[in-house]
Formats: C-alpha cells, sequence, structure tokens
C-alpha cells in the first residue's frame, strides 16, 4: 500500500488557496495551454501545459520542470486547470510519483473561479529553481504488464474511467465502468466524501482491494478517478497511466459487452 496514502487532503478550497496566495506560502500550477494562461490566470500562479508534461513525463524530466517552479520537497502545491480536474489530475499525480505529498487539487475549475469573481491577473511571477529531491512512488503507477497479472486476482478492481459507450464497445477483460462524468458534483471537481463512498460502493468498489483505473490514453480521466478513490478513502489505488491505447498497441486482450443495452448511459 503506498506511503503517501494517509489520510490527506484532496482537494483544497478556493478561501484556503486565496488565503495561501496571500501569504506566500503555496505554489500554485496552471496546467492550461499556454495562451491561455497568458491571458489570464491565478495570481501567483506558474504554468505547465499538460502537453509539456506529457512530450516528456520520464521521472528525470518532471524533476527539472518541478525544479524550475520552485518546488522543494516542502512546498505545498495546487493545481488546477479548466477542464473539470482531469488535466490538474494527471499533474499532480505525476508530482505525487515522483515522491511529492504534498499536493491537491484546486476544488473548482478555473472558469468557475473567474465566475465567482474572484482575482485574476496576467503577470507572469519571477520564480527561484529550487532542489526537489527523487523518490519514486512506484506502487501508485500500473504498467501493462502489471496489470496483465494483476487483473486476475481476487483482490483487484479493475476500473475504465472512459465513456460508457466507449466501455461497451471495448475494454479490458475484467473492467467495471466508471464513467469520469460521474464523479463531479455540480460545481466541483469531485463530489463530496460521503456521495463518493456511495457512487463507489454502488459499483461494488469498497474496502482493502488493490483498484487499477485507466481511460483512454494518458491517464487524464483515470488520473481524475485516481483522486476519487483517495477521497472516498480507497487509497490502496494505481493509475495505469498509458491506459486503453497502449493496452490495444499491445495486442492484449479486449472484450465487448454483449446484449448492452446502448442507450443505458446513466450516471447513478
Amino acid at each position: 500500500m503506498c506511503c503517501l496514502t494517509q489520510s490527506v487532503k484532496i482537494t483544497s478550497d478556493v478561501d484556503s488557496v486565496r488565503s495561501e496566495i496571500r501569504d506566500n506560502s503555496i505554489r500554485v500550477i496552471d496546467v492550461r495551454r499556454e495562451g491561455d494562461y497568458k491571458q489570464d490566470h491565478i495570481p501567483n500562479s506558474v504554468n505547465l501545459p499538460l502537453a509539456t508534461l506529457l512530450s516528456d513525463d520520464s521521472p528525470e524530466n518532471v524533476l527539472k520542470l518541478v525544479n524550475s517552479m520552485g518546488i522543494d520537497d516542502e512546498t505545498p502545491v495546487v493545481v488546477y486547470d479548466d477542464t473539470f480536474g482531469a488535466l490538474a489530475s494527471r499533474v499532480a499525480w505525476t508530482l505525487e510519483w515522483i515522491g511529492h505529498s504534498n499536493v491537491t487539487l484546486l476544488e473548482t475549475t478555473y472558469g468557475n473561479w473567474k465566475s465567482l469573481g474572484l482575482e485574476s491577473d496576467s503577470k507572469v511571477p519571477d520564480v527561484s529553481k529550487k532542489d526537489h529531491s527523487m523518490n519514486l512512488q512506484s506502487d501508485i503507477l500500473a504498467t501493462s504488464d502489471y496489470l496483465e497479472s494483476a487483473k486476475t486476482r481476487d483482490d483487484v478492481i479493475l476500473i475504465d474511467n472512459r465513456e460508457r459507450l466507449n466501455y461497451l464497445e471495448q475494454h479490458i477483460p475484467g473492467a467495471i465502468s466508471l464513467p469520469y462524468r460521474t464523479l463531479a458534483s455540480d460545481d466541483k471537481i469531485l463530489r463530496s466524501k460521503e456521495d463518493m463512498k456511495r457512487l463507489l460502493g454502488n459499483r461494488g468498489v469498497s474496502g482493502d482491494s488493490e483498484i487499477i483505473t485507466y481511460c483512454g490514453s494518458v491517464g487524464t480521466l483515470s488520473g481524475l478517478a485516481y483522486y476519487a478513490l483517495k477521497s472516498a478513502e480507497l487509497p490502496n489505488a494505481k493509475l495505469y497511466v498509458r491506459s486503453f491505447k497502449e493496452w490495444k498497441n499491445l495486442q492484449k486482450p479486449t472484450i465487448k459487452q454483449e446484449d448492452a443495452n446502448y442507450w443505458d448511459l446513466s450516471a447513478e
């Protein structure tokens, strides 16, 4: 079980983030595209477009990016996007993967932040480089080889976080469907803890099982699910970060949901 999965905060509320920005006691990461960031962003936030991270997400390169953003081992980090938390989740998970435990997701999107009339500006902050250590958390990462052996075990639950129609057409054998759209509430990227527990419990996801999530290609939707599991106090989670795209490219087995009602796309 992962050593970073004690009872920890998964999301940071708007008021806390605003206070910590004023105190200069936090590093906020905006993962939107550079053009969007330059137009306006949360004050004092730094820009790490997801595409930049994904162009080389080796541990060594991630560490260079983290250092360049002025993050050391003790720096509290909050990540946000304008895409229902999925892109932010992929970046937050990557920081956690290299050993940064103090990372949370902004509870809402930047669009909602602006709709609330909260502060934004277009200034790019001056950031001094710092030195972060490397402490890879291999137990939150699932590779294709690991997944192929683990999915046959009784204590492993495999979750497909793609749209339900994609799941019905083709998925990894043994996976259950938990579409990413079911994870949010009206104004927050994740449901409340109790509501999330109910949602997951209705699908048989609970207890001490090891839970592996995957989505379509780069681990964004399943990254959000990874944090949804943690928010529901189900910490023994892994992200199959290369997801279904890699699985198919490797010509590993897939199945179609036979006799499915294709209009049964209900969230609950």
